[in-house]
């Protein structure tokens, strides 16, 4: 049974069902996420970069309470527990975790095998036991409206305090739709449950369109987290506050991403 259970859920994002979602995991799974690396789009100007930044981090798919106008970012450590019973999914898991620890310079995030010690809970479960999950952590009435406007195939949430800053954040994954998904899922509902939590149709290049699937931490989205992780963009900033020192943020940001991802000049 989760830990923590919210009587106001605050924000929530959804990747929507996948029409595969129910094929087991194979080879060609991971081949289309190589595929989507090799193909993969990484270069952006920075009125692009701005409009994804804006996108993502303002507003909120679907939200409950409380306004969505402000930055809302982790202001300490991130600590992810995994509850489940699938060893190869939790080995996946941190692989993620890894990875978005390695590509987002100012985050300290990790695994963690204690559920006292984390403020990310990820709760791996089978298909059909999603929405009986969702309704233990957000009541049968709300994961029925939940149901009815996203159709989630994982989701996630994050409560916040009065100074926009995350406290804790619940993300549920499926573990038994197959590699491609399970991956697709995890890095969305992650980074998403770290802040950037608005999806957006509008911008072709992110995982926070409901159109697009990546199964990796893709070039463009790896801006959108460091922008929102940079020191001088804090929590509780609006968008006139975030525009004044996003200039400086930027060109620290776009040194890092080239360095990270060994992009040329």
């Amino acid at each position: 049974m989760p830990r923590y259970r919210f009587p106001i859920l605050l924000v929530l994002a959804a990747a929507l069902a996948l029409t595969d979602a129910v094929m087991p995991a194979t080879a060609g799974e991971i081949a289309a996420i190589a595929s989507r690396q090799r193909h993969e789009k990484k270069v952006f100007t920075d009125t692009e970069i701005v409009e994804g930044f804006f996108k993502t981090a303002f507003g909120a798919e679907y939200h409950l309470a409380g306004r969505v106008d402000r930055i809302r970012k982790y202001d300490s450590p991130v600590r992810v527990f995994a509850d489940g019973t699938r060893a190869d999914r939790k080995a996946q898991l941190a692989k993620v975790i890894a990875d978005i620890g390695a590509k987002v310079r100012h985050l300290d995030i990790a695994m963690t095998d204690k559920n006292e010690t984390a403020n990310v809970l990820v709760k791996l479960v089978r298909d059909h036991d999603l929405y009986p999950t969702i309704a233990s952590f957000y009541g049968s009435e709300r994961a029925r409206e939940i149901k009815s406007s996203l159709d989630p195939q994982c989701l996630s949430g994050f409560r916040k305090n009065e100074s926009y800053e995350i406290q804790h954040s619940d993300v549920i994954l499926t573990v038994d739709n197959g590699d491609f998904v399970f991956l697709d899922c995890a890095y969305e509902e992650l980074l998403q449950a770290l802040g950037p939590i608005n999806d957006t149709s509008s911008v072709p290049w992110t995982m926070f369109n409901d159109s697009v699937s990546m199964g990796f931490f893709d070039v463009y989205d790896q801006y959108i987290l460091n922008l929102l992780y940079d020191p001088r963009i804090k929590a509780g900033m609006t968008v006139q506050e975030v525009r004044t020192v996003l200039p400086d943020v930027l060109a620290d940001v776009r040194a890092w991403v080239k360095q990270v991802n060994h992009l040329p000049e």
